[in-house]
Protein backbone atom coordinates (compact mmCIF):
# COMPACT_ATOMS: atom_id res chain seq x y z
CA UNK A 1 0.00 0.00 0.00
CA UNK A 2 1.45 3.51 -1.06
CA UNK A 3 1.91 6.42 1.20
CA UNK A 4 -0.26 8.45 -1.29
CA UNK A 5 -3.26 5.55 -0.54
CA UNK A 6 -2.56 5.62 3.32
CA UNK A 7 -2.91 9.63 3.57
CA UNK A 8 -6.24 9.57 1.77
CA UNK A 9 -7.70 6.74 3.39
CA UNK A 10 -6.77 9.05 6.76
CA UNK A 11 -8.38 12.16 5.26
CA UNK A 12 -11.37 10.06 4.25
CA UNK A 13 -11.58 9.20 7.87
CA UNK A 14 -11.04 12.07 9.65
CA UNK A 15 -13.47 13.99 7.34
CA UNK A 16 -16.04 11.33 7.86
CA UNK A 17 -15.71 11.32 11.75
CA UNK A 18 -19.01 12.36 13.23
CA UNK A 19 -19.35 16.67 14.23
CA UNK A 20 -20.33 16.90 17.63
CA UNK A 21 -23.19 19.26 18.77
CA UNK A 22 -21.70 22.21 20.38
CA UNK A 23 -21.66 26.01 21.20
CA UNK A 24 -17.71 27.96 21.39
CA UNK A 25 -16.93 31.64 21.27
CA UNK A 26 -14.10 33.19 20.08
CA UNK A 27 -13.07 37.18 20.84
CA UNK A 28 -14.19 39.46 18.13
CA UNK A 29 -13.29 42.57 19.02
CA UNK A 30 -14.81 45.23 21.28
CA UNK A 31 -17.42 48.58 21.14
CA UNK A 32 -18.30 51.16 23.18
CA UNK A 33 -15.86 49.59 25.64
CA UNK A 34 -17.70 46.48 26.08
CA UNK A 35 -16.02 43.08 24.67
CA UNK A 36 -17.55 41.51 21.16
CA UNK A 37 -17.42 37.55 20.68
CA UNK A 38 -18.58 35.18 17.78
CA UNK A 39 -20.66 32.38 18.74
CA UNK A 40 -20.41 29.19 17.09
CA UNK A 41 -23.02 26.50 16.77
CA UNK A 42 -22.52 23.61 15.31
CA UNK A 43 -25.39 20.58 14.57
CA UNK A 44 -24.36 16.91 14.03
CA UNK A 45 -24.98 17.04 10.80
CA UNK A 46 -22.26 19.18 9.91
CA UNK A 47 -24.80 22.34 9.74
CA UNK A 48 -22.46 25.63 11.97
CA UNK A 49 -23.81 29.28 12.61
CA UNK A 50 -22.01 32.04 13.71
CA UNK A 51 -23.16 35.06 16.13
CA UNK A 52 -22.00 38.01 17.49
CA UNK A 53 -23.56 39.30 20.46
CA UNK A 54 -23.04 43.04 18.68
CA UNK A 55 -26.10 43.61 17.08
CA UNK A 56 -27.57 40.11 17.59
CA UNK A 57 -26.35 39.16 14.35
CA UNK A 58 -26.31 36.28 11.96
CA UNK A 59 -22.81 36.50 10.62
CA UNK A 60 -23.04 32.94 8.49
CA UNK A 61 -25.01 30.20 8.18
CA UNK A 62 -23.44 27.01 6.77
CA UNK A 63 -25.60 23.86 5.22
CA UNK A 64 -24.80 21.23 3.37
CA UNK A 65 -25.91 20.73 -0.83
CA UNK A 66 -27.18 17.58 -2.15
CA UNK A 67 -23.97 16.60 -2.43
CA UNK A 68 -22.84 17.27 1.01
CA UNK A 69 -20.81 20.19 -0.12
CA UNK A 70 -21.16 23.20 2.85
CA UNK A 71 -22.02 26.89 1.89
CA UNK A 72 -22.39 29.51 3.97
CA UNK A 73 -25.97 30.75 2.74
CA UNK A 74 -26.63 34.27 4.93
CA UNK A 75 -25.06 37.14 4.41
CA UNK A 76 -22.40 38.78 6.29
CA UNK A 77 -18.91 39.40 6.87
CA UNK A 78 -16.16 37.91 8.69
CA UNK A 79 -14.97 41.17 10.85
CA UNK A 80 -16.55 42.88 13.08
CA UNK A 81 -14.72 46.20 11.42
CA UNK A 82 -17.08 45.18 8.05
CA UNK A 83 -20.14 46.09 10.26
CA UNK A 84 -18.72 48.90 11.99
CA UNK A 85 -17.49 50.90 8.60
CA UNK A 86 -18.64 54.06 7.63
CA UNK A 87 -19.80 52.42 4.08
CA UNK A 88 -21.72 49.55 5.80
CA UNK A 89 -25.82 49.63 5.75
CA UNK A 90 -28.50 46.81 5.37
CA UNK A 91 -28.17 45.59 8.78
CA UNK A 92 -27.02 41.92 7.60
CA UNK A 93 -28.40 39.43 9.75
CA UNK A 94 -29.10 41.90 12.53
CA UNK A 95 -31.43 42.08 15.45
CA UNK A 96 -34.21 44.61 14.56
CA UNK A 97 -36.25 46.56 17.43
CA UNK A 98 -38.00 47.69 19.08
CA UNK A 99 -40.08 47.91 16.41
CA UNK A 100 -39.19 46.39 13.15
CA UNK A 101 -40.20 48.09 9.57
CA UNK A 102 -42.41 50.98 8.73
CA UNK A 103 -44.88 53.01 11.30
CA UNK A 104 -47.01 56.35 9.64
CA UNK A 105 -45.45 59.51 10.20
CA UNK A 106 -42.62 57.71 12.64
CA UNK A 107 -45.47 58.39 15.31
CA UNK A 108 -48.04 56.51 17.30
CA UNK A 109 -50.55 57.20 19.86
CA UNK A 110 -50.97 55.36 23.31
CA UNK A 111 -53.31 55.91 26.20
CA UNK A 112 -53.62 59.70 24.16
CA UNK A 113 -50.14 60.32 23.92
CA UNK A 114 -48.33 61.34 21.05
CA UNK A 115 -44.93 59.19 20.56
CA UNK A 116 -42.52 60.43 17.72
CA UNK A 117 -39.93 57.96 17.30
CA UNK A 118 -36.33 57.68 15.16
CA UNK A 119 -33.47 55.72 14.99
CA UNK A 120 -31.33 58.87 16.34
CA UNK A 121 -33.46 59.25 19.29
CA UNK A 122 -30.88 58.14 22.16
CA UNK A 123 -28.67 59.56 24.23
CA UNK A 124 -25.98 56.99 25.32
CA UNK A 125 -24.43 53.85 23.89
CA UNK A 126 -26.71 52.19 26.08
CA UNK A 127 -29.65 52.94 24.27
CA UNK A 128 -28.94 52.88 20.59
CA UNK A 129 -30.95 51.02 18.21
CA UNK A 130 -30.36 47.11 18.89
CA UNK A 131 -28.49 46.39 16.02
CA UNK A 132 -25.80 48.77 17.15
CA UNK A 133 -25.72 46.98 20.64
CA UNK A 134 -23.48 45.32 22.49
CA UNK A 135 -25.61 42.75 24.08
CA UNK A 136 -25.43 40.06 27.26
CA UNK A 137 -24.59 37.08 26.77
CA UNK A 138 -24.87 33.73 27.88
CA UNK A 139 -24.24 29.91 26.45
CA UNK A 140 -26.13 26.23 27.09
CA UNK A 141 -24.00 23.20 25.76
CA UNK A 142 -25.83 20.31 24.92
CA UNK A 143 -27.36 18.73 22.19
CA UNK A 144 -29.24 21.39 20.36
CA UNK A 145 -26.94 24.58 21.82
CA UNK A 146 -28.33 27.51 22.65
CA UNK A 147 -27.09 31.22 22.89
CA UNK A 148 -29.22 33.85 24.65
CA UNK A 149 -28.58 37.77 24.21
CA UNK A 150 -30.31 40.11 26.49
CA UNK A 151 -30.45 44.31 26.90
CA UNK A 152 -32.54 46.67 28.70
CA UNK A 153 -34.32 48.99 26.10
CA UNK A 154 -34.93 52.34 28.36
CA UNK A 155 -38.07 54.62 28.10
CA UNK A 156 -37.68 57.36 25.54
CA UNK A 157 -34.81 55.36 23.74
CA UNK A 158 -35.71 55.89 19.37
CA UNK A 159 -38.97 57.96 21.41
CA UNK A 160 -40.50 54.36 22.60
CA UNK A 161 -42.52 54.90 26.10
CA UNK A 162 -41.55 52.14 28.53
CA UNK A 163 -38.16 50.18 30.24
CA UNK A 164 -38.30 47.05 28.02
CA UNK A 165 -36.19 43.81 29.24
CA UNK A 166 -35.01 42.06 26.21
CA UNK A 167 -34.29 38.30 25.58
CA UNK A 168 -33.49 36.20 22.42
CA UNK A 169 -32.83 33.02 22.24
CA UNK A 170 -30.70 31.17 19.16
CA UNK A 171 -31.04 27.80 19.25
CA UNK A 172 -29.54 25.36 16.95
CA UNK A 173 -31.39 21.75 16.82
CA UNK A 174 -30.23 18.43 15.80
CA UNK A 175 -32.93 18.69 12.51
CA UNK A 176 -30.77 21.61 11.40
CA UNK A 177 -33.58 24.15 12.52
CA UNK A 178 -32.06 27.53 13.92
CA UNK A 179 -34.65 28.67 16.09
CA UNK A 180 -35.14 32.47 17.21
CA UNK A 181 -37.59 32.97 20.53
CA UNK A 182 -37.67 36.73 21.39
CA UNK A 183 -39.30 37.91 24.47
CA UNK A 184 -40.16 41.24 26.28
CA UNK A 185 -41.16 42.99 29.07
CA UNK A 186 -42.21 46.10 29.75
CA UNK A 187 -43.17 48.88 32.96
CA UNK A 188 -45.41 50.79 30.93
CA UNK A 189 -47.55 50.21 28.06
CA UNK A 190 -45.75 50.17 24.62
CA UNK A 191 -45.37 48.28 21.16
CA UNK A 192 -43.05 45.71 20.33
CA UNK A 193 -41.87 43.90 16.92
CA UNK A 194 -38.94 42.52 16.56
CA UNK A 195 -37.61 40.07 13.92
CA UNK A 196 -33.71 39.08 11.97
CA UNK A 197 -32.97 40.75 9.37
CA UNK A 198 -31.00 37.84 7.29
CA UNK A 199 -30.71 37.20 3.95
CA UNK A 200 -30.45 34.14 2.28
CA UNK A 201 -29.07 32.64 -1.10
CA UNK A 202 -29.16 29.32 -0.83
CA UNK A 203 -26.62 28.94 -4.02
CA UNK A 204 -24.00 30.49 -1.41
CA UNK A 205 -23.45 34.09 -0.37
CA UNK A 206 -21.10 34.50 -3.18
CA UNK A 207 -23.48 32.85 -5.97
CA UNK A 208 -24.91 35.26 -7.81
CA UNK A 209 -29.15 36.39 -8.18
CA UNK A 210 -31.80 34.72 -6.14
CA UNK A 211 -34.08 35.03 -8.91
CA UNK A 212 -34.12 31.29 -10.39
CA UNK A 213 -34.87 30.67 -6.64
CA UNK A 214 -38.53 28.87 -5.47
CA UNK A 215 -40.85 30.77 -4.05
CA UNK A 216 -43.72 29.87 -1.65
CA UNK A 217 -45.17 32.26 0.87
CA UNK A 218 -48.35 30.68 2.97
CA UNK A 219 -50.80 33.63 2.66
CA UNK A 220 -53.22 34.71 0.76
CA UNK A 221 -52.99 38.84 1.45
CA UNK A 222 -50.53 41.38 1.23
CA UNK A 223 -50.86 44.84 3.08
CA UNK A 224 -51.29 46.95 0.52
CA UNK A 225 -49.31 50.20 0.71
CA UNK A 226 -49.26 53.95 0.15
CA UNK A 227 -46.54 56.06 -1.71
CA UNK A 228 -43.86 55.25 0.92
CA UNK A 229 -45.10 51.45 1.54
CA UNK A 230 -46.35 51.77 4.63
CA UNK A 231 -49.38 50.08 4.99
CA UNK A 232 -53.01 51.49 5.12
CA UNK A 233 -54.93 48.85 6.72
CA UNK A 234 -56.52 47.56 3.02
CA UNK A 235 -55.82 43.66 2.78
CA UNK A 236 -55.08 43.33 -1.17
CA UNK A 237 -55.73 39.42 -2.08
CA UNK A 238 -52.68 38.40 -3.90
CA UNK A 239 -54.80 36.13 -6.27
CA UNK A 240 -54.10 37.24 -9.70
CA UNK A 241 -50.99 39.39 -8.79
CA UNK A 242 -47.86 39.11 -9.52
CA UNK A 243 -47.65 39.00 -5.18
CA UNK A 244 -49.13 35.51 -5.69
CA UNK A 245 -46.53 33.01 -4.23
CA UNK A 246 -49.01 30.59 -2.92
CA UNK A 247 -47.12 27.57 -5.06
CA UNK A 248 -43.51 27.33 -5.62
CA UNK A 249 -42.82 30.08 -8.67
CA UNK A 250 -39.38 31.38 -9.44
CA UNK A 251 -38.80 34.76 -7.58
CA UNK A 252 -37.94 36.54 -11.13
CA UNK A 253 -40.84 35.57 -12.87
CA UNK A 254 -42.74 38.57 -11.69
CA UNK A 255 -40.42 41.04 -10.84
CA UNK A 256 -40.81 42.80 -13.63
CA UNK A 257 -44.06 43.41 -13.15
CA UNK A 258 -45.95 47.15 -13.82
CA UNK A 259 -48.03 46.72 -10.28
CA UNK A 260 -46.92 50.42 -8.49
CA UNK A 261 -45.80 48.74 -5.41
CA UNK A 262 -43.22 46.47 -7.54
CA UNK A 263 -41.95 49.09 -9.35
CA UNK A 264 -41.67 51.76 -6.24
CA UNK A 265 -39.95 49.14 -4.38
CA UNK A 266 -37.56 47.88 -7.80
CA UNK A 267 -39.08 44.37 -6.94
CA UNK A 268 -40.51 42.64 -4.16
CA UNK A 269 -40.78 44.87 -0.56
CA UNK A 270 -44.01 43.77 0.83
CA UNK A 271 -45.41 42.36 4.38
CA UNK A 272 -47.41 39.02 3.34
CA UNK A 273 -50.35 38.10 6.29
CA UNK A 274 -49.79 34.83 6.81
CA UNK A 275 -52.52 32.40 7.50
CA UNK A 276 -53.53 30.66 10.23
CA UNK A 277 -53.93 31.93 13.47
CA UNK A 278 -51.16 34.45 14.90
CA UNK A 279 -49.45 33.01 18.35
CA UNK A 280 -49.39 29.63 16.69
CA UNK A 281 -46.28 28.43 15.06
CA UNK A 282 -47.64 27.44 11.36
CA UNK A 283 -45.81 27.27 8.21
CA UNK A 284 -44.61 30.62 6.41
CA UNK A 285 -42.94 30.48 3.41
CA UNK A 286 -40.32 28.08 1.71
CA UNK A 287 -37.29 28.99 -0.26
CA UNK A 288 -35.42 26.03 -2.36
CA UNK A 289 -32.95 26.42 -4.97
CA UNK A 290 -32.86 24.20 -7.66
CA UNK A 291 -29.69 23.76 -8.18
CA UNK A 292 -27.99 23.12 -5.11
CA UNK A 293 -30.71 21.38 -4.03
CA UNK A 294 -30.97 23.29 -0.61
CA UNK A 295 -34.23 24.19 1.19
CA UNK A 296 -35.31 27.02 3.97
CA UNK A 297 -38.67 26.71 5.38
CA UNK A 298 -39.34 29.65 8.25
CA UNK A 299 -42.20 28.58 10.13
CA UNK A 300 -43.24 31.30 12.74
CA UNK A 301 -45.75 32.22 15.32
CA UNK A 302 -45.85 36.09 14.19
CA UNK A 303 -48.44 37.73 11.67
CA UNK A 304 -46.70 38.99 9.04
CA UNK A 305 -43.59 37.94 7.00
CA UNK A 306 -41.86 40.55 4.86
CA UNK A 307 -40.06 39.55 1.52
CA UNK A 308 -37.55 41.72 0.62
CA UNK A 309 -35.68 41.23 -3.02
CA UNK A 310 -32.36 43.60 -2.18
CA UNK A 311 -33.24 45.71 -4.37
CA UNK A 312 -30.69 48.43 -4.22
CA UNK A 313 -27.00 48.42 -4.74
CA UNK A 314 -25.25 47.15 -1.55
CA UNK A 315 -23.22 48.76 0.79
CA UNK A 316 -19.46 49.54 -0.58
CA UNK A 317 -18.60 47.40 1.76
CA UNK A 318 -20.69 44.38 0.82
CA UNK A 319 -19.80 45.25 -2.92
CA UNK A 320 -16.36 44.95 -2.40
CA UNK A 321 -17.28 40.96 -1.14
CA UNK A 322 -19.34 40.37 -4.19
CA UNK A 323 -22.46 41.34 -3.24
CA UNK A 324 -24.94 42.21 -5.73
CA UNK A 325 -28.50 43.61 -6.37
CA UNK A 326 -31.00 40.49 -5.82
CA UNK A 327 -28.12 38.63 -5.12
CA UNK A 328 -30.39 37.63 -1.76
CA UNK A 329 -34.16 37.42 -0.17
CA UNK A 330 -34.66 38.55 3.16
CA UNK A 331 -37.56 36.31 5.00
CA UNK A 332 -38.46 38.70 7.71
CA UNK A 333 -41.22 37.44 10.17
CA UNK A 334 -42.60 40.07 12.21
CA UNK A 335 -45.70 42.13 13.46
CA UNK A 336 -47.66 43.99 10.39
CA UNK A 337 -45.95 46.85 9.75
CA UNK A 338 -47.40 50.40 11.02
CA UNK A 339 -49.84 48.13 13.44
CA UNK A 340 -50.16 50.91 16.40
CA UNK A 341 -51.48 53.18 13.79
CA UNK A 342 -54.30 50.29 12.72
CA UNK A 343 -56.83 48.88 15.05
CA UNK A 344 -57.96 46.19 12.35
CA UNK A 345 -53.93 44.59 12.64
CA UNK A 346 -52.80 41.98 14.85
CA UNK A 347 -52.18 44.26 17.68
CA UNK A 348 -48.28 44.96 18.85
CA UNK A 349 -49.30 46.39 22.30
CA UNK A 350 -47.66 45.53 25.32
CA UNK A 351 -48.46 46.20 28.69
CA UNK A 352 -46.92 45.50 32.00
CA UNK A 353 -47.34 42.33 33.16
CA UNK A 354 -47.63 40.77 30.21
CA UNK A 355 -44.95 38.96 28.12
CA UNK A 356 -44.07 39.29 24.65
CA UNK A 357 -43.00 36.06 23.23
CA UNK A 358 -42.59 35.39 19.43
CA UNK A 359 -40.58 32.08 17.66
CA UNK A 360 -38.90 32.15 14.23
CA UNK A 361 -37.74 28.60 12.78
CA UNK A 362 -35.44 28.68 9.71
CA UNK A 363 -35.44 25.01 8.85
CA UNK A 364 -32.99 23.60 6.26
CA UNK A 365 -32.80 20.92 4.78
CA UNK A 366 -31.99 19.36 1.20
CA UNK A 367 -34.29 18.35 -2.26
Amino acid sequence: MNARFILAALLTAVTSLPVQAAITKQAWGGVDKKGVDLFILTNPKGMEVKITNYGGIITSIRVPDRSGKLENVNLGFDRLEDYRSPSYSGRYGAMIGRYANRIKNNSFRINGVEHRVSRETYTNTESKPYDERVWDASTRNGDEPELTLSLLDRTGTMGFPGNLRVRVTYTLTRDSVLRITYFATTDKDTVVSMTNHAYFNLGGDLSGSVLDHLLTVNADAITAGDESNTPTGVMRPVAGTAFDFRTPTPIGARIKDPDPAIVRARGYDQNYAINGKPGVLRFAARLEDPKSGRVLETWTTNPGLQVYTANYSPPPVALAKGYRIQGSVALEAQGFPNAPNIPSFPSTRLAPGQEYRQITEYRFSVK
